[in-house]
Formats: structure tokens, C-alpha cells, sequence
């Protein structure tokens, strides 16, 4: 049991590395949902969606290369390698896109100003990728759950003086210094010069890390550390089609005079299911340099059996709560009632990214076994099912359509890989257990939104049904790990 004490004890630090920035970067969604129309909130958000795409490709899978030669081959010749690697693809990316701006503005039907500012901070976020694989491999979480939540409380204070603040200064002060930085109508401007100051910051944290590294550059390993990481390149171009693409292809899809708009209230509403994401992505942080160092171990695979056994067991106690409770968070993080027709969407997304990160668990075998290219095969499954449904469902079904094919997608990659996964690398997961409690939490969770949303009275016995389920079947666990304390 102490292995799972310590897992999960590590799992809780990056868990606070990542939730604590997200749930500050969540007060920007109340920001922008309070200060900008539902059209204004959808540009930025198809923004944010293409920053997701470029920031896969910026970083091409090398930060789970690192990983997984870091703990085998010299690790100086991993960073190193790894960190010259993405400096000067960087650099090759700012060059290029400067210079083809305006035909991106172009045809992205995007401002080249908000363009510019989007190649800035996609490099500056490039640059950080290895110091912060360097801080995770080194055991050093405090330190880089400081720097991630510094960004956030930059980026957030910024956002606050820039857009609720700014304004009301430069009118009570017409002659003074705050009218000469204020520009009218640039709210969508200062997002992403917020975000580009916080990016700058943070590289200037970690801008030791270029000073100390040998700068030696290794062909042979970065040959092979290509070979590990492009197929996970091909997975993330396939996950943020999966994660992103549906804002995109609402915007091109929906007459122009709903589109952004249909596009904030999604987005919006989307943002719901931050508790499920943050859940499933500290775990991940967490977990996953220990699967590569815990792998050669005789009982790494009843190890992995019981993780992912436990993460669904914790993810659907989230599943259920969350969407019992979901009326009453949107009052608390989205407050205008003009984003709230999207309230419809939120189980439904909420339960793919649950898929989500039971697919990353499951995700195990072809990572340890070298077979990163059917990672990239499965993803590339999951990104067909999201462009398909996306293309057919959007013309009939606006965002809701978009949600289904969110779910259907992960839900499918997850299926996928289980199967493999035991072809493969076989683990002795509990499938009993793990589908009663998915099943179950789905299942009620459907019910209550759908049928009884708002009835507390029936949320809070749907809340005690599954925790009276989840002690009966593991009774004996939960006692063992009381009596250990």
C-alpha cells in the first residue's frame, strides 16, 4: 500500500500545480463571460483552439521523449539534446510565421494584430517545455508549482487591470497616465498581451536551464528520440483536433451572424467540466513518470491494475457530484444568464474527458512497449470520429452536436486502446468493478440532469446510492488503509 500512498501523495503535489492555476485561470472565464458578448468570447476562444494545435506541433512529442530516455540514456545528453531541439525549431517557427502573418490573418479570418501576439506566446511556451520536464524528472514540484502558479496570478492580474479595471481609471482620469495606455475596444487585445507579459515572465524564471546545460548536441539519441516522439506528435495534432477543433469548425459551419456567438456559449459552458480535466491532468502529471521508472518491476502490471482501478473510482465520485451541483457552479462561474443555453452540454463533456483520462491510464502499454506509432493510429481513430460527427451533427444540432462527438470520440479511443492494451501488454485490470462503477456513475448522472435537474432533494440520494456502492465493494480496502494510519 505505501506505493500507492507515495503515488498518489506526488500525484496531490502536481495536482496542486495544476489545479490551483487552472481554478485561477477559471476566474478569467468569469471575467471575460461578465465583460465581453457572447461573439466577442467566441473569437477569443477560436483563438485559444488554434493555440492548442500549434502548441502540440511546437513541442512535436519531445517532452514525452524526454521521459522516456531520461531514466535510460545519459540524462545531460537527454537535456541537452532535447533542449536544443526545441530552441531552434522555435526559433525556425517565430521567423517563419512572422514573416507569413498576414497571409495566417488572412486566412484564419483573424486580426494580424491578435496573430502576432498568438506567435509570441506560442514560442515563449515553447521555449519552457524542457526546464519544466527537467523540474518533473528532477522531483522538484513545489518549485515548479510555484512558477506555474505565478503565470496564472500574472496573466490573471493583468486580465483584471487590463479589462474591468483600465476603463474605469482612464475615464475618472482623462488627462492622466492611464488614458494615454488605454485603447478603446482592445479588450480581446489585452487577453493576449496578459497572457504574452505572464510567458515572458516564466521564461525569464527558467531562462537558467539554457545557462547551466551542456550545449552538445547528440544526433544518434536525438535521432532516436525523434523516432519515440513523432508518433506522439501525430497523437497530439490527433487530440487537439479532439480537444479544440469543434469551436473551429462551429465558427466555419453556423451561419456568420450566430457563429462566434454559438462559440462563447459552448466554450463557455464547456469550461464545466474543468473539475473532471483537472482531476484526470494532475493525475497524469503524477503518474506518469512512474509508469517508465516502475515499469521493470515483476508487479508493475497489477500496479497499473489498481491505479487505474482507483482513478475511475475518484473520476466518477466527480463525474456524479459535479453534475449534481452543476446548476450551482454556473452561477458561481459563468453569471450571465446569456451563456447558459449551453448548460445542455456540460454532462456530456464532463463524461468525455472522464474517457479522456481513463485512456491516458490505459495509455500505458504502448508507451512502455516502444509502440508510440499505435498510440498515433488511435488518436488518429478518435480526431476521424470528431471531424465526422462535428461535420455532420453541427448544421442540425449546433454545439450539442459538438458534445456528442466529444464523447464518442474519446469514448472510442478508450475502448481501443483497452483491447490493444491486452493484446499487447496485458494488465489484470478489475473490469468487473471498474465498468459497475462507470456504468453506474454515467447512468445516474444522465438520470438526474436529464430528468430531475435541480432537485436537490434526488442529487444528493443519487450522490448516497453511489457512495453507499463505492464502500460495499471496497470495504476491505478502505479498512486496511484505515488501520495502516
Amino acid at each position: 500500500m505505501s506505493l500507492y500512498k507515495n503515488l498518489f501523495k506526488q500525484t496531490a503535489v502536481y495536482g496542486l500545480a495544476t489545479v490551483l492555476p487552472r481554478m485561477l485561470s477559471f476566474l478569467l472565464v468569469r471575467l471575460y463571460t461578465d465583460y465581453l458578448p457572447n461573439s466577442e468570447y467566441g473569437e477569443v476562444s477560436v483563438i485559444f483552439s488554434w493555440m492548442v494545435f500549434f502548441n502540440v506541433i511546437l513541442a512535436y512529442g519531445m517532452e514525452t521523449s524526454f521521459f522516456r530516455f531520461y531514466n535510460t540514456d545519459s540524462s545531460r545528453n537527454v537535456v541537452s539534446t532535447s533542449t536544443i531541439s526545441i530552441f531552434w525549431s522555435s526559433m525556425f517557427f517565430l521567423f517563419a510565421a512572422l514573416v507569413g502573418r498576414n497571409y495566417l490573418a488572412e486566412w484564419s479570418d483573424i486580426d494580424v494584430q491578435y496573430i502576432t501576439y498568438t506567435i509570441w506566446i506560442l514560442v515563449l511556451d515553447a521555449l519552457v517545455i524542457i526546464p519544466f520536464s527537467k523540474l518533473r524528472a528532477d522531483g522538484r514540484p513545489i518549485y515548479y508549482a510555484a512558477i506555474k502558479i505565478g503565470n496564472v496570478f500574472v496573466n490573471l492580474g493583468l486580465n483584471v487591470v487590463f479589462i474591468a479595471w483600465l476603463p474605469k481609471w482612464a475615464v475618472s482620469n482623462p488627462e492622466g497616465f492611464w488614458e494615454m495606455i488605454y485603447k478603446e475596444d482592445f479588450q480581446i487585445g489585452y487577453i493576449f498581451v496578459s497572457n504574452l507579459i505572464a510567458s515572458f515572465l516564466t521564461l525569464m524564471v527558467l531562462a537558467p536551464h539554457y545557462f547551466k546545460i551542456r550545449w552538445s548536441f547528440d544526433r544518434e539519441l536525438w535521432r532516436r528520440m525523434m523516432r519515440y516522439s513523432l508518433p506522439v506528435l501525430v497523437a497530439g495534432v490527433a487530440f487537439a483536433i479532439n480537444e479544440a477543433f469543434d469551436r473551429i469548425l462551429l465558427e466555419k459551419l453556423l451561419p456568420d451572424n450566430i457563429a462566434k456567438a454559438e462559440v462563447g456559449i459552448y466554450s463557455a459552458c464547456y469550461k464545466l467540466a474543468l473539475f473532471m480535466t483537472l482531476y484526470a491532468t494532475a493525475f497524469r502529471l503524477g503518474i506518469e513518470p512512474f509508469f517508465f521508472s516502475y515499469a521493470k518491476n515483476e508487479s508493475a502490471p497489477k500496479a497499473y491494475a489498481m491505479i487505474t482501478k482507483y482513478f475511475v473510482i475518484f473520476g466518477s465520485v466527480i463525474l456524479v457530484c459535479v453534475v449534481v451541483f452543476s446548476d450551482i457552479l454556473k452561477v458561481l462561474l459563468i453569471d450571465n444568464k446569456s451563456y447558459w443555453d449551453g448548460m445542455k452540454v456540460v454532462p456530456l463533456i464532463i463524461i468525455a474527458n472522464f474517457f479522456l483520462g481513463i485512456y491516458h491510464n490505459l495509455s500505458v502499454w504502448y508507451k512502455l512497449t516502444d509502440k508510440t506509432k499505435m498510440g498515433a493510429y488511435i488518436s488518429i481513430v478518435g480526431a476521424i470520429v470528431t471531424l465526422v460527427l462535428n461535420f455532420v451533427l453541427i448544421h442540425e444540432y449546433s454545439y450539442m452536436g459538438s458534445a456528442i462527438a466529444t464523447i464518442s470520440a474519446y469514448g472510442t479511443m478508450m475502448i481501443i486502446s483497452y483491447f490493444l492494451g491486452n493484446k499487447y501488454y496485458p494488465i489484470p485490470y478489475d473490469m468487473k468493478k471498474i465498468g459497475g462503477y462507470l456504468g453506474l456513475s454515467i447512468a445516474l448522472s444522465l438520470l438526474y440532469f436529464y430528468k430531475f435537474r435541480e432537485n436537490y432533494f434526488v442529487g444528493i440520494a443519487v450522490i448516497i446510492i453511489y457512495a453507499v456502492f463505492i464502500y460495499r465493494n471496497e470495504r476491505e480496502t478502505l479498512q486496511r488503509v484505515l488501520r495502516r494510519k
